[in-house]
Parts: structure tokens; C-alpha cells; sequence
């Protein structure tokens, strides 16, 4: 969705080594928005972004309006748009806090896919429901696109690269790497399932610029939560999603996720 970073330049170059072209599309997609004041505040810098994959030798830039994406949605409510049975993938941890989302991402993917017609696309890891849910709809569609998933890259304090840390202020910025410190403490920490969930919790809670909004350990493929440790699953990952409190604003609060495999 634009404003790029160097996880989405290493797509890029990953892209590049394994094909003969590579398109990369840029599109702030308003139908995975729940919050209009999200979609307003979400950081548009097509220029630099036009740069930068200029920079990194990409083919072919993809970057459509809304209304080149979506002609037939007067007035652009989007009620009508369509839906796609997600089976349970949808229903939790992203699913829960964002009803719709993925439904949104859904649609603009698909038309991607449709317009562009790849045969291979990468996708980062850091948004480990959305791959899981793209990877479910080009397998129940049948669509001829082969869905690569790509490591999180980091900043250098373990910050998860995103898009949305240019939103943070200094002071968050400087408190943010407690996410990801706590999914790799919380990996290394003995006592059930419910008890692991607790001790997240207290630790993201006690960051005086931070409130959890979900810590889950989930099946790698199914996303649902485990919620016994005897579970004999092994392929398994930590999820968490955290909003940044913003005190001193009438902005609204930045929201971070973040994932490791656990």
C-alpha cells in the first residue's frame, strides 16, 4: 500500500533473482479500512515510493486510483462489494478487531492478480494472517498464481519494518522494539497457554506507551488459537498486536502487529 521500506525493496530484489519481470503495485486499498480516519492518516508517498523501486531496477509500477479499481462503485460506500468464504481464518485475531478487513484485502488482490496476472507473488511474513488468507483464496478460486512468503525484516532493534512506523512519534518509536522483544521472551518462558497469554500481557501493558489488544499462539495453518500445551501441532506462531497510547493527541493511536514462529 505504498509508503515503501526496505521489506518491501527486499521482495523486490527476492522477486528479481527468481524471474524474468517484476511488477510491483502500489494501491491504499479503502475497502480494508474500518476506521475512515485510519484510511486518511495512512501514510501516501507514491513519488519517493516511484524513486525508490526506480532505484532497486524494478520493470513495471502498477499504481490505480480507487476509482480505475473500483469503476462500478458509485459514490464509493462499498456496500456491495463482494465476499468470499475465508472458512475460519478470518474470525480471529485480525478478523476479531477488524470485521471486514480481510474481505477488503481479498477484493483487491484478486483484481491485482486478475489485472497483472503473475505467476508468482511475495508476500512479507510480518502480515502472517493476510498471507495465510491470500494462500487460501488463490487455492479456492484456483487462481494460476504461486503465493511466496518472505521473512519479516527488521530494523536493527527489532522493530518489524512497517509502513505505519513512520506514524510514530520519537518517544513511541523509541518504546516500540518492546513488541517484538516480548514475542521472542514469551517464546523462551515456561507455563501454560493461559499463562503465557497473562505474562504478555502484563508486559506489553506495563509500557506506559502501550495496550494489547491480542497475544495469540495459533496453529501455523489453521490460525485458530491453541489453548492446551500437550497440543501435538508443532508448526506454531505467536501473534500480537499492540496500540501504541498516544496521550497527548486527538490523532488516534498508531496499531502495530508482529509475529515470530513459536
Amino acid at each position: 500500500m505504498g509508503a515503501l521500506h526496505s521489506g518491501h525493496i527486499s521482495l523486490l530484489e527476492r522477486a528479481k533473482r527468481e524471474n524474468d519481470m517484476v511488477v510491483a503495485s502500489i494501491f491504499v486499498n479503502p475497502l480494508q479500512f474500518n476506521d475512515k480516519k485510519d484510511l486518511e492518516k495512512y501514510p501516501r508517498t507514491v513519488e519517493q515510493d516511484i524513486e525508490k523501486l526506480k532505484t532497486a531496477i524494478c520493470d513495471v509500477v502498477f499504481a490505480p486510483s480507487v476509482e480505475e479499481m473500483y469503476p462500478n462503485d458509485a459514490g464509493r460506500d462499498f456496500k456491495s462489494r463482494p465476499t468470499l468464504d475465508l472458512g475460519m481464518l478470518d474470525k480471529v485475531m485480525e478478523g476479531l478487531h477488524r470485521p471486514g478487513h480481510f474481505q477488503g484485502v481479498c477484493v483487491a488482490v484478486k483484481k491485482l492478480f486478475e489485472i497483472v496476472e503473475p505467476t508468482k507473488a511475495y508476500f512479507g511474513e510480518k502480515d502472517f494472517q493476510q498471507l495465510a488468507i491470500i494462500k487460501h483464496m488463490v487455492k479456492t478460486i484456483g487462481l494460476k498464481v504461486e503465493i511466496i512468503p518472505c521473512p519479516t525484516v527488521r530494523e536493527a532493534d527489532g522493530l518489524a519494518m512497517s509502513s505505519r512506523n513512520a506514524l510514530l512519534t520519537k518517544v513511541e518509536r523509541k518504546n516500540a522494539p518492546h513488541i517484538y522483544k516480548t514475542l521472542v521472551e514469551a517464546k523462551g518462558t515456561k507455563g501454560t497457554i493461559v499463562q503465557l497469554k497473562k505474562w504478555a500481557a502484563d508486559q506489553i501493558n506495563s509500557n506506559p506507551y502501550m495496550q494489547l489488544e491480542y497475544f495469540e499462539i495459533v496453529n501455523a495453518e489453521t490460525l485458530q488459537p491453541i489453548t492446551d500445551n500437550r497440543s501435538p501441532i508443532t508448526a506454531l506462531r505467536a501473534c500480537i498486536a499492540v496500540k501504541m497510547v498516544r496521550k497527548d493527541s486527538f490523532e488516534g493511536s498508531v496499531r502495530l502487529i508482529d509475529n515470530i514462529p513459536f
